[in-house]
This record gives C-alpha cells, sequence and structure tokens, in this order.
C-alpha cells in the first residue's frame, strides 16, 4: 500500500492480513482504504464490493434466542457464551465499580480505555457465535430465524442484579452480524415475532405463563413436555421462521 503524509507518499509499505483477507482485497476492494490509529496501533479499513451469492431454498429452519445468561440459545440444543461470558463481565462490572470510587483523573481516563476494551470483547464475542450459527445453517441446508429486538430493554423484565447485563450487550449487533454473515453465505434468513416464544409448548401449541415457572425451566401443563426455557424459545422461534418463509416466498396470485 501506499500512504499520503506531510513529507509525501510513503510507497510498498507492507501490512499483514489473513490469506482470505488478502483474497478478498485483491478480487474485490473497491474505493480508498482508511488508515487509522487504535491504542497504539494501526489499522486499515477498507471497502470491498462482494457479490451476494443465491440464497438456496432450506430445508428448515435454526431459530436462535438471545438471552441474558445464555448469550445466544439455539433450537438445536447449543448454548452459546453462557457461564463464562457471565464470569467475565462479572469480573469487569467490579473493576469498573473499584475504579469509579477513586474519582481521580487518571480514573476516568482508565474507565474509557476499558469501555473500548470491553466493546471490542463483546464484538469478538459476537463475531464468533454468529459464524458459528451461520457456518451450522449453511452446513445443514437450513435457514436461521431471529426473534425481533424492538423494544426488549422495555419490554422484558430481569432481576435487578441483570439489569447491567441486559443493558450492556449489545444484542442487535449481534443479529446485524448473524444477518449479514447469512447473506454473504447465501443462508435464508427471518426476523419473527417474539411473542410469546418462551410460554408456548412446541409440541402441543398450549400457551400460559405457568409453563415457564422459573426463567431457566419450561414445564408445560398440558402435555407435560420439560425443557430449558432457552431452548423451548428457539425451538418456536424456528417454526414461525419457517412459516413467515413460506409467506414471504409465496408467488403473486394470477390475475383472473
Amino acid at each position: 500500500m501506499s500512504i499520503w503524509t506531510l513529507d509525501g507518499r510513503l510507497k510498498n509499505v507492507q501490512f499483514a492480513c489473513s490469506p482470505g483477507t488478502l483474497k478478498q482485497l485483491a478480487e474485490h476492494r473497491k474505493g480508498e482504504t482508511d488508515l487509522i490509529e487504535r491504542d497504539g496501533k494501526l489499522f486499515l479499513l477498507a471497502t470491498i464490493d462482494m457479490p451476494e451469492p443465491e440464497v438456496f431454498e432450506p430445508k428448515g429452519f435454526i431459530g436462535v434466542d438471545r438471552g441474558i445468561n445464555n448469550l445466544a440459545t439455539s433450537s438445536d440444543g447449543d448454548n452459546h457464551c453462557g457461564r463464562r461470558l457471565g464470569r467475565y463481565r462479572r469480573w469487569q462490572a467490579r473493576k469498573k465499580a473499584e475504579i469509579q470510587a477513586k474519582q481521580t483523573r487518571s480514573a476516568k481516563q482508565l474507565l474509557k480505555k476499558r469501555a473500548r476494551r470491553e466493546a471490542r470483547h463483546a464484538t469478538h464475542i459476537n463475531h464468533k457465535v454468529s459464524k458459528t450459527v451461520v457456518a451450522v445453517a449453511q452446513r445443514t441446508g437450513r435457514g436461521i430465524a431471529l426473534e425481533e429486538l424492538r423494544g426488549i430493554r422495555e419490554r422484558v423484565t430481569v432481576p435487578r442484579d441483570q439489569r447491567a447485563r441486559q443493558s450492556s450487550w449489545p444484542f442487535h449487533q449481534l443479529g446485524a452480524f448473524i444477518a449479514y454473515k447469512a447473506k454473504r453465505a447465501g443462508v435464508p434468513f427471518v426476523e419473527v415475532d417474539p411473542a410469546y416464544t418462551s410460554q408456548r409448548c412446541p409440541r402441543c401449541g398450549h400457551t400460559e405463563r405457568a409453563n415457564r415457572r422459573t426463567r431457566d425451566h419450561f414445564h408445560c401443563r398440558r402435555c407435560g413436555l420439560a425443557g430449558p426455557a432457552d431452548h423451548v424459545a428457539g425451538a418456536n422461534i424456528a417454526t414461525r421462521g419457517a412459516t413467515a418463509w413460506v409467506f414471504v416466498n409465496m408467488p403473486d396470485p394470477v390475475p383472473a
């Protein structure tokens, strides 16, 4: 690459990236590249224009439920970033409280630096989870269904000790990562209404608040189906995703 400086243009400057990224840059780079500095390191932000692959017809759908205890739970029963991530976030909260108690200028600067580090960590985790979900869907020939999260912080009530965790994690970013990775891989993607997904029985369809006696456990009062509440919600989201896909791709009626 070459860089404009006050002393003229620097040519043939070397940079490091993965082989896959280098191939994308060589084949699909578009426009100029920005050079930024972040925490003492230099990064290149390059824009690429990649053709969209054709979306395949799904054999079914994977429902993904996003939550507080488990960041993402699929209808297959896979939990992503549960206890380990919870321990990390609790540790970060304790450190943040200790630094805030000092109320010094250096403490404020340290808080800003720690906030940036935590945001990068959240982005990294969201990338890993979204990559795994899309890879499973692509390998099994299924689509991905997510619940719409508009107004989740006003709609969902959580215990006092979990409010900070709910407000701090970028759930919308996780959904955006899954959406664009699915689009890039040609995997069908839909968003569905989240209403009562954690209270509806995926086997008999009975919907009642009492079906979910606790936050983590589901037990249908009609047919007796029991299991993790997040897994049940993912199964309901998958069913709604399949229904939504049929309606979205329904052929237009032929005029009489």
